[in-house]
């Protein structure tokens, strides 16, 4: 197979154009000049942007679905909505993992797209069934067949595996068709994260103004099943830019990356008594950070650790996992940002369900599709971005990308701390209506209040990704050794994966803790509810992760030959 980046015997192109460490479609070295670049990027994004109109089309109104079709209380859908973006967000670990050490990220991109298609065509069976729960607005009690809820759960999670193996790839793959030793291709491939981001929002845009519109207002089935079709769609055009694409070569001398960096932590706690004297005299210590000297007790020659039977750590490996450990302060401290995260898919949509969603001629715009607000302030913010912002920024300091990685994420992540206060002020400002107008204890009434109340808190969530979600992509990218950054890029998803577990305990915790006294925050009744304390709430959380995400980036030491 030489898809999977494996080289066969080669006839050697001419040198200078030669792209080092990548081959074509044929396992020959691959060229410059007729392969990778935006030519195979635009195949990828677009791709990505099917991809991203097939996971919102499920989630984006997925609450509704599951507290109408499938009669679950608002609690029970938010921690299950949670349950399964943070499943989803988890997976691309296992996904990269097969991806860097045996299929490759071509392959794993092919085999994951057909899992998805295969997810999405018996969700949207699920969906057709007949079921005895049909207006999602209304807080009714019913149970719909117990095979028609099997059958949903099923589809829904092997959409999850799909995404796990197609997600971080997918970037990863666009990236490597830039060669970050070709000072033109370096500065197009940080282009290539901003204009990543763009072409993903645009497909959301469509999943958010017409699917929400389809769903509620014609079909779930047919909103379920215009996703499987594009996703097919992507899968042809994916497989049409085959002859463009540089793949990635594999050193087969060199043991598999995640069994080198397991080595490193294993000798390094087999030797943590041994004296650093005993270190082989043959390596530079010059060459070894003294950033976790603890990892540096990897390469030492006690317990029976020699170059002749190959099971020695070398120096390489030690930094290689260095390079890995760096990056968890960071990943830790991103998790408040990520629980700020998912509530733009729960809470936020259903308190759109209570609020005037009236915009003339008879037309009551989705609740759901506000979230299309996130996705176009990040369209209208990016190309800003990147032709003013960014080249601005590069006058002013020099550095390549203006702002370093890290500053940009902790402006992301400083803005979504001011949305939840955005959030709990409009939350109260509901409640305070439902009160002037008697209309507390009339769970399916709508208030006297327009939705595009709701608007300013979904802009801040657009313009803190821009920062933030952009800034992580290309930090965990970079930061990881070559042969990671399937990983890299999974360690970023799972970020969000872990941050819809803690938000869903975090909505548990606080359920048992209001609900003994009859006045639950999460009430089904929102207008009896308290989400303007959960917000609150919600910017602390945030507050206390920017200030130990500040302390920690600080100090934080980029990899040697990193773009910044």
């Amino acid at each position: 197979m030489t898809i999977d980046g494996t080289p066969k015997d080669p006839e050697t192109p001419l040198l200078d154009d030669t792209v080092v460490g990548s081959a074509d479609h044929k396992g020959r070295p691959a060229r410059r000049s007729t392969t990778g670049r935006w030519r195979s990027s635009y195949f990828i994004i677009s791709v990505e942007v099917a991809e991203r109109f097939a996971y919102y089309g499920i989630q984006a109104n997925l609450i509704n679905y599951l507290t109408g079709r499938l009669g679950m209380s608002t609690v029970g859908a938010a921690e299950n909505v949670n349950t399964w973006s943070g499943v989803g967000a988890l997976l691309p670990l296992v996904g990269a993992f097969v991806a860097d050490s045996y299929l490759g990220r071509y392959l794993t991109i092919v085999f994951a797209s057909l899992l998805y298609i295969l997810g999405l065509g018996l969700l949207t069976l699920s969906a057709v069934l007949p079921s005895d729960c049909q207006n999602s607005n209304q807080i009714t009690s019913c149970s719909p067949p117990q095979f028609q809820i099997v059958l949903f759960f099923f589809s829904l999670y092997l959409v999850a595996v799909g995404q796990g193996g197609h997600k971080p790839c997918t970037q990863a793959f666009g990236a490597d068709q830039f060669d970050g030793r070709n000072s033109e291709e370096l500065k197009a491939k940080s282009s290539f994260f901003n204009w990543w981001y763009f072409g993903m929002n645009f497909g959301i845009v469509i999943t958010y103004t017409v699917l929400s519109y389809i769903q509620e207002n014609l079909s779930w089935g047919l909103g379920f099943g215009i996703p499987c079709i594009v996703m097919t769609a992507a899968l042809l055009i994916f497989l049409l830019g085959t002859r463009t694409y540089r793949y990635s070569v594999k050193n087969d001398e060199r043991k598999s990356p995640f069994v080198r960096i397991g080595k490193v932590f294993i000798a390094a706690a087999k030797n943590w008594r041994t004296m650093p004297s005993s270190v082989d005299e043959g390596t530079p210590h010059h060459q070894v950070s003294q950033q976790f000297e603890c990892l540096n007790k990897a390469l030492l020659t006690q317990d029976g650790f020699s170059q002749e039977n190959g099971g020695r750590c070398t120096t390489d490996d030690v930094e290689e996992a260095k390079a890995v450990l760096r990056l968890f302060p960071i990943w830790a401290t991103c998790l408040g940002y990520a629980i700020v995260f998912a509530q733009s898919s729960t809470f936020f949509t259903k308190q759109g369900v209570t609020m005037d969603r009236s915009i003339g001629w008879g037309i009551d715009i989705p609740a759901a599709s506000l979230q299309a607000f996130i996705a176009l302030s990040i369209i209208l913010i990016v190309p800003i971005y990147d032709r003013i912002l960014v080249p601005t920024a590069i006058a002013l300091t020099g550095k390549p990308s203006g702002i370093t990685m890290l500053q940009r994420i902790g402006t992301g992540m400083f803005i979504s701390a001011i949305s939840m206060v955005v959030a709990a002020l409009v939350e109260a400002k509901r409640l305070k209506t439902a009160q002037e107008y008697g209309l507390v204890d009339v769970p399916d009434a709508i208030l006297p209040m327009s939705v595009w109340w709701l608007l300013p808190q979904y802009i801040l969530f657009g313009v803190s990704d821009v920062f933030t979600m952009i800034g992580l992509q290309e930090f965990f990218y970079d930061q990881v050794p070559t042969e990671l950054r399937s990983l890299g890029l999974a360690l970023y998803l799972c970020i969000f994966g872990v941050g819809s577990f803690l938000s869903s305990l975090l909505i548990s915790a606080i359920e048992k803790a209001t609900d003994g006294d009859g006045h639950s925050w999460f009430s089904d009744n929102l207008n009896q509810a308290h989400l303007d304390y959960f917000y609150w709430v919600l910017a602390g959380v945030s507050a206390v992760g920017l200030s130990l995400y500040l302390y920690f980036a600080k100090s934080y030491i980029y990899n040697k030959g990193s773009t910044l």
